[in-house]
């Protein structure tokens, strides 16, 4: 069972919107710290309305570039939404994020209804940011060992 499938199955118990919300704050507040380094600018996502910041680490040991992602909020909700992007896509491999649509599991987690359009838009900024690492990832020249 994948994480998704948990939190699906946690969205099914939970009847109404209120529950649901309460739920994704609290996945907010089990995600990791971000070490305070990782709050720079550059690590900072472009489009969102609260202060978002996404570290990716590569791990190209298996022959294909797998991501895992950091990341922080100074919204409670929106920390939630980063643990769920996370949930659907780190440990994965860049051809896995790429092919995932976000959108699809937020509608089967009965939450696009429920997200303003800003956060709405946010959580879009995000997963483009987390599809864009995936991408450089996926094209990255592999190290070169020079002969001595």
């Amino acid at each position: 069972m994948t994480a998704i499938d948990d939190l699906l199955a946690d969205f099914e118990i939970l009847d109404d919107w209120e529950d649901r919300y309460r739920h994704v704050i609290e996945l907010g507040r089990d995600l990791p710290a971000l070490p305070d380094t990782d709050h720079a600018p550059g690590n900072k996502v472009k489009g969102c309305a609260s202060q978002v910041w996404i570290t990716s680490a590569v791990d190209d040991a298996s022959g294909e570039p797998v991501l895992t992602f950091q990341g922080d909020s100074d919204a409670l909700i929106v920390k939630g939404l980063i643990a769920i992007a996370f949930m659907i896509y780190s440990g994965k491999t860049a051809q896995q994020i790429l092919s995932t649509d976000a959108g699809e599991v937020l509608g089967r987690l009965g939450l696009s209804g429920h997200l303003t359009q800003q956060r709405s838009n946010g959580f879009a900024s995000m997963i483009q940011r987390i599809k864009s690492d995936a991408q450089t990832a996926l094209h990255a020249e592999p190290p070169r060992f020079e002969s001595p």
